[in-house]
């Protein structure tokens, strides 16, 4: 036996360099790929920074910081702050279930001393907060395979019963 011999099935064509357009398949695919990540850095496909909306009444300011593109199947991260102007007698942070329809929440934190639905929303009790203390929370979620093109909804700030105000928040979903 030879030792030029290939095994079965390879012959002296596959050990030839290629010419023509063949000879620049990796170049050309190096270029595509390097393209596409590119475009991906710039956020256009989603995972961009966070934006932050700001609510701003007489008896507290809240603020909502989430993203605004996302991907299906990606995790985020919602922070909701609200600093107290007045004694507030019960902060209850609600959210409307569409907001949150076809998405899994996994964190909600601090944990609330109540849960709640009432009038159309989930409803989040932190208790009293003085005027000038500030309650941070945050929950972590995951977008569901279901949920297409977005999501809408507002973020609603109450003391008790009586609504302060409301944030709008929408995303983007994209596949």
């Amino acid at each position: 036996m030879s030792d030029n011999r290939f095994p079965d099935g390879i012959d002296d064509r596959h050990a030839r360099t290629p010419d023509g357009l063949a000879a620049h398949v990796g170049l050309i695919s190096l270029l595509v790929l390097g393209t596409l990540l590119a475009f991906a850095l710039t956020g256009a496909l989603a995972g961009d920074r966070s934006t932050r909306r700001t609510l701003e009444a007489l008896a507290a300011r809240m603020e909502v910081t989430s993203p605004t593109r996302l991907r299906n199947g990606l995790f985020f991260e919602t922070r909701i702050a609200v600093t107290a102007r007045v004694d507030l007698r019960e902060v209850v942070i609600a959210v409307p279930p569409d907001l949150w329809h076809d998405m899994t929440i996994n964190t909600l934190m601090p944990a609330p001393a109540d849960e709640t639905f009432a009038d159309g929303r989930y409803r989040f009790s932190y208790g009293k907060l003085a005027a000038g203390d500030r309650l941070v929370m945050k929950f972590d979620g995951q977008i569901n395979p279901p949920l297409t093109r977005g999501t809408r909804g507002d973020i609603a700030l109450f003391d008790g019963d009586r609504m302060i105000g409301s944030v709008p928040l929408s995303a983007t979903v994209l596949p």
